[in-house]
């Protein structure tokens, strides 16, 4: 039982960490959109990012893919930018992202790409057990970014509805704030 909740809170500590925010921005780009009346449609994004993130992992740690990690580097703030991005062009043409097959599909690519960055790490700390630590793992991703979203739509509530700003205010603040913080990232992990 020792061994779930080590992993458990592996997967907590990965994305609440403050040294690596990558989770964080890109959970905030992702739910700046949704309010309480749609928390059902973040949820279902938050998962299928988690559910790329695991697939990855699992694909890399049982070494079925190899991908090099300055791409994976460079790739993980161009999801986060792409999201802030398209977040911040949903609101100005005063439409919700939604949960629909396009966007839902993207998001697991995203968690794939995601996941290929911790897939080192992963391997590392791995004692043999692979398929029940890398659900434990998960677990404690998932719950992480629940924590994350959950944050994200309680205080959109109360800008939007007690400090009556406007939901694209919010929107395009919250995604410009993860964009100017993603910047220095991409262009830390330039390769070209």
């Amino acid at each position: 039982m020792s061994d779930f909740w080590l992993y458990v809170r592996l997967g907590l500590e990965h994305v609440l960490d403050w040294n690596a925010y990558d989770h964080t921005l890109f959970i905030i780009a992702l739910c700046a959109s949704y309010t309480l009346k749609t928390w059902r449609h973040a949820l279902v994004l938050v998962t299928l990012f988690t559910l790329g993130h695991s697939v990855s992992l699992a694909l890399a740690t049982y070494q079925v893919v190899t991908i090099d990690s300055s791409w994976v580097e460079f790739l993980i703030p161009v999801t986060i930018l792409a999201t802030a991005v398209v977040t911040i062009v949903h609101a100005l043409k005063k439409k919700m992202l939604s949960t629909g097959l396009v966007f839902g599909v993207l998001t697991f690519f995203f968690g794939m790409i995601h996941g290929f960055g911790f897939a080192g790490y992963f391997k590392m700390i791995n004692d043999g057990n692979i398929l029940t630590h890398l659900l434990e793992f998960a677990l404690g991703i998932e719950l992480a970014q629940v924590i994350i979203a959950s944050v994200v739509i309680v205080l959109g509530y109360s800008f939007q509805e007690l400090l009556n700003l406007k939901k694209i205010y919010w929107v395009v603040t919250l995604s410009a704030i993860v964009i100017i913080l993603s910047t220095p990232m991409l262009v830390e992990n330039w390769i070209f």
